[in-house]
């Protein structure tokens, strides 16, 4: 195995998927300008987690973490984030290949793997449940640009306000940007058609994602996680951009 995007594919490079990931995926998709590899490696690692593909998940944890693209506490971090839009069960897969990938860098360079980071409690945000959700209302309207909805329900209430918005949007491991970007993935494979056209549209009027940007994303998209769904995810992002405020 190697750090290369997709090495996992080398075994089959005689055969079509293995020329495909050779010549498109690697030296046309990961190549293109308009996207940061940081950024490429954030919805690649969303797609491999949710597609429940063992290797490949391994693969691509292994080379955001090598290469110096992620780091441990963003890559922790983002677990959470994925967990909130795609299951704890693939979440907790996902931390378990960080563990295993984490001790294989270290091995390979001849260290002692150092352990994860300890974390202190002030980190989860305020016990006073009236302030949490004051927040999450708050972070709600800031993320999506829309009112928040009641809390006429368990999953607005407890989930939505107190815990997504009041809490995990506003954790400070990763950028409100990367959380967008790892956020759009998850709506669009989820087929999730609400999510999806209000995850994207706030990402592209906010201006946190640019248009090229956006596009750049749907097309690293599609090659991980399908051109059928990346097709559902391109529409919503031109219906958002023809949309957009002058």
């Amino acid at each position: 195995m190697n750090d290369s995007p997709d090495s996992y594919a080398d075994t089959y490079a005689d055969t079509p998927f293995g020329r495909a990931s050779q010549h498109f995926l690697n030296e046309q998709v990961w190549s293109r300008p308009g996207l940061s590899r940081r950024d490429r490696r954030w919805v690649t690692l969303t797609c491999v987690a949710a597609a429940d593909a063992p290797e490949p998940i391994e693969e691509q944890v292994h080379a955001a973490l090598a290469g110096g693209d992620i780091s441990l506490e963003e890559m922790l971090e983002f677990v959470l984030h994925f967990a909130v839009y795609c299951g704890w069960p693939k979440a907790s897969h996902l931390e378990g290949a960080i563990g295993r990938q984490w001790d294989r860098i270290h091995r390979e360079r001849g260290e002692e793997t150092p352990p994860w980071p300890e974390l202190a409690n002030d980190t989860l945000g305020p016990t006073d449940a009236e302030k949490r959700l004051e927040r999450g209302v708050q972070e709600f309207v800031d993320v999506n640009l829309v009112p928040a909805p009641p809390a006429t329900s368990p999953y607005r209430h407890a989930g939505i306000l107190s815990f997504v918005f009041g809490h995990v949007w506003q954790r400070p491991g990763l950028a409100r940007r990367d959380r967008r970007i790892v956020t759009v993935a998850c709506v669009a494979l989820d087929d999730s058609p609400t999510p999806l056209r209000s995850h994207v549209t706030a990402a592209l009027h906010s201006g946190d994602v640019t248009k090229v940007e956006m596009d750049e994303i749907v097309l690293q998209f599609a090659a991980y996680y399908g051109f059928a769904k990346g097709d559902a995810l391109a529409d919503a992002v031109e219906t958002a951009w023809a949309a957009k405020p002058a």
